[in-house]
């Protein structure tokens, strides 16, 4: 397919530059950069978090034996008392 685009001075310099060097035709170079940057970006492979855990893993859970409104009170305090 045929199209027209407009393509800084420079950019349009160094890509024929670029051609020329690697024995390629223009259009085989903006083909590629097109490819390049259409391609999806997926990582290679899925991100692993680090395993940053300390102590004893077969410890038991210290925050067991704690109720949800006595851990929010450990971490934010008492509301009321502000």
């Amino acid at each position: 397919m045929k199209t027209t685009l407009d393509i800084h001075d420079e950019l349009l310099a160094r890509a024929k530059r670029h051609a020329k060097e690697t024995g390629r035709p223009l259009r085989a170079v903006v083909e590629d950069g097109l490819r390049h940057v259409l391609q999806p970006s997926f990582p290679s492979a899925p991100y692993t978090l680090p395993d940053l855990r300390v102590g004893d893993p077969d410890a038991p859970d210290p925050l067991e034996r704690y109720a949800w409104p006595e851990l929010r009170e450990l971490i934010y305090g008492n509301p009321g008392t502000r």
